[in-house]
């Protein structure tokens, strides 16, 4: 663009020229011409800068909010990694802690269940032995009924002094084998040695039997009673060791059936955690690298567009510069010359050319109905009718290339912005199917955990109902247990004092009767056995007393435990139901805020796409019907061109014989 320094060389020699006029006056015309196209390049270069710092600043905001929006991202992604870490590390803790409890219940399980088999190993041993020696008494005593029914056996049996010389008649007599006579001696002697501290009691010792035939059948008798009362008393020890092992067994199975099913619980949370970190940490990997990707575009927008700003102004700049060494060129000249220019006349055949020019021009205008083709072809009309000569060709020339210029420039810009619009469209459409797409994964997952929650928070509501439930009920048993528990201490005391009394009393009898006379002997013996009776239903009823306190103390004993270890079971299931509830919920309104962002963000796509479609979509014509039209428009210019060129030549050649001839 540094005409100045051809005009300047070309003032110095006008004052020779001047007196040709023509020349001189198409100087002026063209330092005229590219004035006007300097300000034209002017105005185009203007409007292009505007439109690049307008793009410059809407590239900026874009890039700053993905910047923010990506720095607010990576901040909530690394929480995310955190929180599903410690979750992480907290249930590993619980899962150890439960593995731990397993292993104890269950070795405490085993032991309970080797002491058990050692009970029943010892219970089966004892019974076996109780049995065969109730067995031997009871037919000892049919043996001894039987001998007695006999004289001759009467009578030895009557004059035996000790029941072990009784068992020896016995065995003289085939009726009893010495097997069973040695335990039976052995017994005898075993239960005379434990009684003999019982005398205090009234209890008669062996030798209140001698020569009574009855004293062998009553001792045998009252071995087998003890016999089948510890027997009795054996069994019910053994029932109670066993209800006793069940419910520590039922204990123990239902702790580790908890234990197992929280670990199947925790072990599940891990995995969902682990998950959740995996796919966070994918995340985070991907928008951190969309901020660094996002960061290094904005310095390098921020350092292209400071570059275009310094350009445009050092252009802007050289062009003021320009114009202002035209301005003063062409001042020089007319100053020089006296403003005197004479112009060639158009002679026939070129006004003919030009008139062809203007109507191809003009063609072209309606054709396409271009409002700038037919601006161009009133104004070449205008030189044409206004000038004369060669000069007037150069004048419509320059506007015909000006416009094929402009034409050129306008054709360069669209396929500039087409590539823009083809480019911006795709990754705006990118990103809205991207955004949309994460928000509908996002609500699904929402709710998701919403309906989660609230079945947990029913399933919770339910288990407090239960419990609470669990609880007045096992309030109502306390309550029955010390009603029936009262009962039972008050009837034992009564029953127990009335038994001591008729024992006091029968003990009182028989130490009087037994110093009495024989006379009073038969009225005695009638208080005596009804005395005896009595004592028997006392001690009858104080047992079942006794029995039945303890078989319901065993069942609200088993109850209660099995209670506690529904409510314990319950109460895990609450807390670890709430606890997966809150953290359903926390992670829904962390996901309801990552909707809110990426909607924002989605807006703001839409926003972006839809100024993008008003831009590249919203128009009259296609790119291609553009193109075309253009295309057609350059071609008739050059040919008008071209008709111009032509006739130019023909007139310049004709004015150069002047000059030689003048």
């Amino acid at each position: 663009m540094k005409v100045s320094v051809c005009l300047a060389a070309f003032v110095a020699v006008a004052p020779a020229v001047a007196e040709e006029g023509s020349p001189i006056a198409k100087v002026i015309q063209m330092i005229s011409n590219l004035q006007s196209k300097v300000i034209g390049e002017g105005d185009v270069a203007q409007k292009e800068y505007d439109e690049f710092a307008e793009w410059c600043e809407e590239q900026s905001k874009n890039l700053q909010f993905e910047i923010k929006t990506g720095k607010s991202t990576v901040e909530e992604l690394k929480a995310t990694i955190e929180s599903e870490t410690a979750k992480i590390s907290e249930l590993t803790s619980k899962i150890e802690d439960l593995a731990a409890e397993i292993t104890k219940d269950e070795a405490d399980l085993k032991a309970a269940t080797d002491i058990r088999k050692k009970e029943e190993a010892d219970f089966v041993a004892e019974e076996k032995e109780l049995v065969d020696t109730i067995d031997t008494l009871s037919r000892a005593l049919q043996i001894l009924e039987r001998e007695m029914a006999k004289g001759a056996s009467m009578m030895q049996l009557k004059n035996a002094n000790s029941i072990t010389e009784a068992l020896k008649v016995l065995v003289q007599g085939a009726a009893l084998n010495s097997a069973d006579a040695s335990r039976l001696t052995a017994l005898v002697q075993s239960s005379s040695e434990d009684e003999s501290d019982d005398d205090s009691l009234g209890a008669p010792a062996p030798d209140a039997y001698k020569g009574q035939s009855g004293g062998i059948v009553d001792t045998l008798g009252d071995l087998k009673e003890k016999g089948e009362a510890q027997l009795s008393e054996a069994r019910k020890k053994e029932q109670n060791a066993l209800n006793k092992f069940q419910m520590v067994q039922q204990s123990l199975n239902d702790s580790i059936g908890v234990a197992q099913k929280n670990t199947a619980e925790a072990k599940k949370g891990k995995a969902q955690s682990q998950e959740k970190k995996g796919v966070a940490e994918g995340d985070l990997d991907v928008s951190s690298k969309d901020l660094a990707e996002d960061t290094k575009a904005l310095g390098g927008l921020h350092q292209d567009c400071m570059t275009k700003a310094q350009d445009f102004e050092a252009e802007t700049k050289s062009r003021g510069e320009e114009l202002a060494a035209l301005a003063k060129a062409k001042e020089i000249i007319i100053e020089a010359t006296g403003g005197a220019a004479s112009l060639l006349q158009v002679s026939d055949g070129a006004k003919s050319t030009g008139v062809e020019a203007v109507r191809i021009v003009r063609n072209l205008a309606q054709k396409h109905h271009s409002r700038a083709l037919a601006q161009l072809a009133s104004r070449m009309d205008i030189k044409l009718r206004s000038g004369s000569g060669a000069d007037v060709f150069a004048k419509v020339k320059a506007l015909i290339g000006d416009m094929i210029e402009r034409l050129n420039e306008e054709a360069e810009a669209d396929a500039t912005e087409k590539a823009f619009c083809d480019k911006e469209l795709a990754e705006a459409n990118s990103k809205k199917e991207e955004k949309e797409t994460l928000i509908k994964k996002l609500s699904t997952k929402i709710d998701q955990a919403t309906d989660k929650s609230a079945t947990l928070k029913q399933q919770v509501s339910a288990l407090q109902k239960e419990l609470s439930d669990l609880g007045a009920s096992q309030l109502q048993m306390d309550k029955m247990r010390q009603e029936e528990r009262a009962t039972f201490v008050a009837a034992e005391a009564e029953t127990s004092k009335g038994l001591e009394g008729i024992k006091l009393a029968l003990k009182t009898l028989k130490d009087y009767y037994a110093k009495a006379d024989s006379s009073s002997e038969g009225a005695a013996g009638g208080i005596v056995s009804l005395l005896e009776v009595c004592e028997s239903d006392f001690s009858k009823t104080l047992a079942e007393l006794k029995a039945t306190e303890e078989s319901a103390a065993a069942e609200y004993d088993k109850e209660t435990k099995e209670n506690e270890i529904e409510k314990a079971t319950k109460e895990q299931d609450v807390k670890y139901k709430t606890k997966e509830s809150v953290g359903l919920e926390k992670s829904a309104a962390e996901m309801k805020s990552d909707v809110a962002g990426t909607q924002e963000e989605l807006d703001a796509v839409l926003e972006g796409l839809k100024q993008l479609e008003a831009r590249c979509i919203a128009k009259p014509e296609s790119y291609a019907e553009t193109k075309a039209k253009r295309e057609a428009e350059i071609a008739g210019l050059k040919e008008a061109l071209q008709i111009l060129d032509g006739e130019a030549v023909l007139l310049q050649r004709s004015s150069l014989r002047g000059v030689f001839r003048h």
